[in-house]
């Protein structure tokens, strides 16, 4: 095996290594390997997570835009070679890999696109069933949130509508190379046994999107430019602010939008 430096970080691209396997191996053994025969690990740097992952009964594949990475991959992981894919992962179409067929996605995530990688996931939900990784502490925390708490908001609306979310555990700044300013966060996405919503998914994410925009006001107020008709904006769930719904209830409130629409 080459030596650490091989690869050199690039800021532009977010890199920290990771260099604890003890979290590595943790991080590869928080998915449950069940419903699909494939994983995508994005991002793998020198591969220290993916070393686990090549243990585990499953095909593994990874997505690297960064040419150092993957010449580092070809060379120390030769039974990986032909499944290093050289792309930009929100950019490329992974049905030219995976065909339609269910796969995992794992990782330690750049900071600076991992709610991307998150929404692209949600996109891909029919096939994805299982989700691990590692983002800036408070994204993690963020994604994972219940109503009512500071922080819950687009992220935890959208992805809990469609996925069970879990918070695994926190991983210090001193386990990188660099090591980045803040603590990072593992968690676990489940998806939910009934994944198909109750009413427009489009609408659906246009209500969650533009309720947290003015998070401080009631709905009533920060949904004014749906033009909702005066019997609805008297039904009580307007007088709530939206971090004080649920997931349920924002669904609920736009089958409600939806039926006012179509009146």
């Amino acid at each position: 095996m080459t030596n650490q430096n091989q690869v050199r970080a690039k800021k532009h691209l977010g890199q920290h290594f990771l260099k604890d396997e003890s979290v590595a191996e943790k991080i590869a053994d928080s998915l449950s390997y069940k419903g699909y025969d494939q994983i995508l690990e994005i991002g793998p740097g020198m591969g220290v997570l993916t070393k686990y992952l090549l243990n585990k009964d499953t095909t593994t594949h990874v997505i690297e835009i960064d040419t150092e990475s993957v010449d580092y991959l070809k060379a120390n992981y030769l039974n990986l070679s032909n499944r290093i894919i050289q792309q930009d992962f929100l950019k490329y179409d992974l049905n030219l890999v995976f065909n339609g067929e269910p796969f995992a996605i794992i990782g330690n995530f750049p900071y600076n696109i991992s709610s991307q990688i998150l929404f692209k996931t949600l996109e891909m939900r029919a096939q994805i069933p299982e989700f691990s990784g590692m983002f800036q502490k408070e994204v993690a925390l963020r994604i994972c949130s219940s109503e009512g708490s500071k922080v819950y908001g687009i992220l935890s609306v959208l992805t809990q509508a469609f996925y069970d979310a879990e918070y695994l555990f926190t991983v210090p700044p001193h386990v990188f190379n660099p090591p980045p300013k803040v603590d990072s966060g593992v968690l676990l996405l489940k998806r939910k046994a009934n994944f198909e919503l109750p009413c427009d998914e489009a609408l659906f994410f246009r209500v969650v999107k533009t309720a947290f925009q003015q998070r401080r006001k009631t709905l009533r107020n920060s949904l004014k430019t749906f033009n909702l008709s005066d019997n609805l904006k008297a039904n009580t769930i307007f007088d709530k602010r939206p971090e004080q719904l649920s997931v349920p209830l924002f669904l609920e409130l736009t089958s409600l939008i939806q039926e006012d629409s179509n009146l």
